[in-house]
């Protein structure tokens, strides 16, 4: 059958983007025609389509999430967008769903018998006391992340005021940090560190709860997480210093603090470079 008339689909609008636009031509409907087929994704890769979290897409193709994650150089909290091509790694461990272990009833108390009285030993020879010795100062210790200040940054200001819990490439539960970590009371107001547009804001399922990341221009993203109630939406344009959630406690953060990345083109960097230094 002639289709006679081109269908225009709708624009989808990148996640990571700021802003997205398209034009198309009026739809012409006809009955007749079945409903089209949708493009056929690359062997080996997924398409990100709208609604998809990362560990969605993981559980769904059988694969490890962090595996997924490495084989696209994706780093937490594995901020992805529509229409992006996922490479799915071979032979990358399964997706293990967690299982929970029965706990075991607990054991009765052991009975205690009276131990025989010892029998006198001859007296061992004095041994000398161990001494422990500290490390020279000049022995390697774990190195740091890579900290280089790109010029080209936005002027930055602190999201909120708290004491510095955690700095970049800390670990952090067995895990380099990406960022910092304040300690806040909760309540506190949380503001955008530089003027730009939010790209998202809402919950992250895996470690950071309540999430906003906004998008400064040039590759250049601030995100911050362990959140408590957000102020802005998605699309909102925000102003240096706009309140865009206030401290609580959310994700895998076990008192009030707040979360706090700097992005080059989805590459961490080391926010204090470019924050101003406190007195």
């Amino acid at each position: 059958m002639t289709l006679r008339a081109r269908i225009a689909w709708p624009c989808v609008a990148l996640l990571a983007a700021a802003t997205g636009a398209c034009v198309s031509a009026p739809a012409y409907r006809d009955p007749a025609l079945a409903l089209p087929r949708q493009t056929a994704q690359p062997a080996g890769y997924y398409v990100v389509r709208s609604g998809d979290t990362l560990s969605g897409i993981a559980r769904r193709l059988g694969v490890d999430m962090d595996a997924l994650a490495r084989a696209n150089g994706i780093p937490l909290p594995y901020v992805i967008r529509v229409g992006q091509q996922l490479r799915v790694p071979s032979g990358a461990p399964a997706y293990r769903p967690p299982v929970r272990t029965p706990v075991p009833a607990p054991e009765p108390p052991p009975v205690r018998t009276p131990a025989p009285a010892p029998r006198p030993a001859p007296s061992p020879a004095p041994s000398p006391v161990p001494t422990w010795t500290p490390p020279p100062s000049n022995a390697p210790g774990p190195q740091p992340l890579a900290r280089a200040r790109e010029a080209d940054a936005p002027r930055l200001t602190w999201p909120t005021d708290g004491a510095l819990a955690s700095r970049f490439g800390d670990l952090v539960g067995g895990l380099p940090n990406n960022g910092i970590d304040l300690h806040a009371f909760a309540g506190m107001a949380v503001r955008s560190s530089a003027a730009g547009t939010v790209v998202f804001a809402g919950k992250e399922q895996e470690r950071f709860g309540n999430t906003v990341i906004i998008d400064h221009g040039d590759g250049w993203m601030t995100v911050y997480a362990y959140l408590g109630q957000l102020t802005v939406s998605v699309g909102e344009k925000v102003r240096q210093r706009t309140r865009i959630a206030f401290v609580g406690k959310s994700g895998a953060a076990l008192h009030p603090t707040v979360h706090f990345e700097l992005r080059h083109n989805n590459v961490p960097r080391d926010p204090e470079l470019y924050l101003p230094q406190r007195l």
